[in-house]
């Protein structure tokens, strides 16, 4: 399903899951039906975010990686190139 973009099969999977005695694979499934549409979407639509996660990720892991011992001089130092 997610190699080929196949969301189509994911009531299938779901329906399989359920019949199994995993707990880690039955919260997984609870939480996708929680968003059902979407995980569908990104299964079978071929938009991505990943660029956008990317620059956020760039951005923020710096000050989370400071987060209590450097000032904004220094998070200033570690994202702004020099």
């Amino acid at each position: 399903m997610l190699t080929e973009r196949q969301g189509k099969g994911l009531p299938e999977w779901r329906h399989v899951v359920r019949q199994d005695d995993l707990p880690s694979l039955l919260t997984l499934a609870a939480g996708i039906d929680r968003e059902r549409d979407a995980v569908a979407a990104g299964l079978s639509l071929s938009w991505s975010s990943s660029a956008v996660e990317s620059d956020v990720n760039r951005t923020t892991m710096p000050k989370h990686q400071t987060f209590g011992r450097g000032g904004f001089q220094l998070l200033r130092e570690r994202v702004l190139p020099a």
